[in-house]
């Protein structure tokens, strides 16, 4: 949204939030596709704004149920190792037993390379990728895991009977 006003255009904010989760790329080709050096910008915005990341309230307490019950908590991103830096700065980096990023060679998602290769290393038979787009559900059904698209703290908790 910053960097789109920085451009002089007004969007709704629900609409932009969902032509990014599709992908940055498409959220650029629907609201800027003419503006030269939009995304050296927004990603100049993003990085700014990555200082002081904020998590979906509740996280925190749900993975930690989920390490206290014995579960395990992966985590695949699209970013470079810049996500480890994030999960330190939010305090929640200790609870994860692997985190896959962009460095670590795998395809993007929705291809199921990078969950394939968490499910046989950690030999999960059963497990549920929850993301907040629909590549990562489709990522996951590829990989033959549970998935839940994420809403809200309240749904996910009562989807993980935590």
């Amino acid at each position: 949204m910053e960097t789109l006003a920085q451009f002089g255009i007004e969007e709704e904010h629900d609409k932009v939030y969902n032509a990014l989760k599709v992908s940055t790329a498409f959220a650029i080709n629907q609201f800027a596709p003419t503006i030269e050096h939009f995304l050296e910008k927004y990603k100049e915005n993003e990085a700014r704004e990555l200082e002081h990341p904020a998590l979906f309230e509740g996280v925190p307490a749900l993975l930690e149920e989920i390490s206290d019950q014995g579960g395990r908590n992966f985590l695949v991103s699209h970013r470079n190792d810049q996500v480890l830096d994030i999960l330190e700065k939010t305090g929640i980096a200790g609870y994860f037993t692997e985190v896959v990023t962009a460095s670590s060679g795998f395809k993007r998602k929705p291809n199921p390379e990078s969950m394939i290769y968490l499910r046989d290393k950690y030999k999960i038979s059963s497990g549920i990728v929850i993301g907040d787009r629909p590549i990562d559900i489709e990522a996951g059904q590829a990989a033959g895991l549970a998935t839940h698209l994420f809403n809200n703290i309240v749904t996910l908790r009562q989807v993980l009977e935590i």
